[in-house]
């Protein structure tokens, strides 16, 4: 390995956000959980999580673009679990859904521990999985369509967690804590 590709993945590393992350529930087409994690890449996503009623959680190594290399994938066995989880950990889990009484997105303060819950395309977030959230969040549509493919709202909405959290400085700093910090850079030296 070059120094300066050890460099650079230090420099990656050192902006992890390991408050910021994504609940996929039942996203089962690989080309959109690929897409997704390349996004959480893009914008500092130490690890994601989901689940699927099926068993596993298959990828696309051309749509992800590597970044299922970068990006921890943890699959739960339950969304209740996968959002107890989350919440233990002091995570607020915001579901991605088409209500009157969701917030739009950009409303939320995404620099405070967030999970960001997104279900299938044609389903979206289960009733259930909605009530254990702590609120419904949208993407305010002008169209004719109600709502954009899951993995491009994934995007719009960890961008603006993204910009939120550029602002307030959290990626000036090393978030995570050197124990696992030192344990990321080995497993990412590695690969």
């Amino acid at each position: 390995m070059t120094e300066a590709r050890r460099r650079r993945i230090e420099e990656v590393l050192r902006r992890r956000q390991p408050d910021l992350t994504v609940l996929l529930e039942n996203v089962h087409k690989p080309h959109n959980l690929s897409a997704i994690l390349r996004t959480c890449d893009a914008v500092g996503i130490l690890e994601a999580h989901a689940v699927n009623p099926t068993g596993g959680v298959p990828t696309f190594n051309e749509t992800s673009g590597g970044s299922h290399k970068w990006v921890y994938l943890r699959v739960h066995p339950s969304i209740q679990e996968a959002i107890s989880f989350l919440k233990e950990k002091g995570f607020r889990v915001y579901a991605t859904a088409l209500r009157e009484d969701a917030l739009d997105f950009r409303e939320v303060d995404y620099t405070q521990p967030t999970a960001i819950l997104l279900g299938a395309e044609k389903w979206g977030v289960s009733e259930e999985t909605l009530a254990l959230s702590h609120g419904a969040i949208k993407i305010p549509m002008l169209g004719m369509v109600q709502s954009l493919n899951v993995s491009v709202a994934a995007a719009v909405i960890l961008f603006e967690a993204q910009r939120q959290r550029l602002k307030a400085g959290l990626y000036e700093h090393p978030r995570l804590d050197p124990e696992l910090y030192q344990r990321v850079l080995e497993d990412w030296l590695r690969k």
